[in-house]
């Protein structure tokens, strides 16, 4: 089982390891994508125009110097950089151990600046969103696409996908995944989605669960405690859709 995380905006403001090396981190196939990104990104920082391609307000100016001193700074594995209400919920830091042992095998997390990364991958605190379009490398969605499509294609298992849609747009892994939608009174909503896919992923990794298809993934959150409804068949590289009411 895979389960897909997006990163978060807030993440730990400084690292206390060795510096960045691109050739330590999971998925080496994307080594080269990574660097180009890295190089891409670290260039415009320096750069007036910086703050609008980055999409910063006044108040996060601050975070081109981190960008700047990306290959030098000090680094912290993915768990302990990525924050926010998902990382709370999810709470890494609290797993059993068995648990965090899943953790470390099932969990993805997407990056608009590393394409992927595991959780023991260590890399700088940075800033720069999927949705953002990097001069010259274009819409890193679909930039990443490439790169990363060949490399989970050929992962096996279930697909547990919680990412939000700007970084949905770097793979499709189409129906062997069931994206997980979350409604209050019938609707999909944002507010909280955060929070119960954070939770949704903590109860799969304590609960020593091995589902194998969307179907069997319903039935398992279901066990759990979730009041969850699978959607009809999708067609082409779209997921199944779950949907979870809060």
């Amino acid at each position: 089982m895979l389960i897909l995380l997006p990163p978060s905006e807030g993440k730990a403001a400084l690292g206390d390891g060795p510096a960045l090396d691109l050739s330590l981190l999971s998925f080496p196939a994307l080594t080269a994508s990574r660097r180009k990104v890295l190089g891409t990104l670290v260039t415009l920082s320096g750069k007036r125009q910086a703050q609008d391609v980055l999409g910063l307000s006044p108040g996060q100016v601050g975070e081109l110097g981190k960008n700047r001193q990306l290959r030098t700074a000090a680094t912290l594995t993915a768990a302990e950089l990525y924050t926010g209400v998902l990382y709370d919920n999810l709470g890494l830091a609290s797993l059993s151990p068995g648990a965090a042992e899943r953790a470390t095998r099932s969990l993805l997390i997407f990056s608009g600046l590393w394409g992927l990364l595991r959780i023991t991958d260590r890399v700088p605190p940075y800033r720069l969103s999927m949705g953002v379009r990097l001069p010259p490398l274009g819409a890193l969605g679909p930039y990443w696409r490439k790169a990363i499509t060949p490399v989970l294609d050929a992962e096996p298992g279930l697909v547990v996908d919680l990412r939000s849609s700007t970084y949905a747009a770097a793979w499709q892994p189409g129906q062997r995944a069931a994206g997980v939608r979350v409604l209050k009174d019938g609707k999909v909503v944002s507010h909280m989605a955060k929070a119960t896919r954070g939770v949704i992923a903590r109860a799969l990794l304590e609960g020593d669960v091995d589902p194998r298809t969307p179907q069997e993934l319903a039935e398992v959150l279901g066990e759990l405690g979730h009041t969850v409804a699978l959607g009809p068949a999708p067609g082409g590289r779209r997921p199944w859709a779950l949907d979870v009411t809060v």
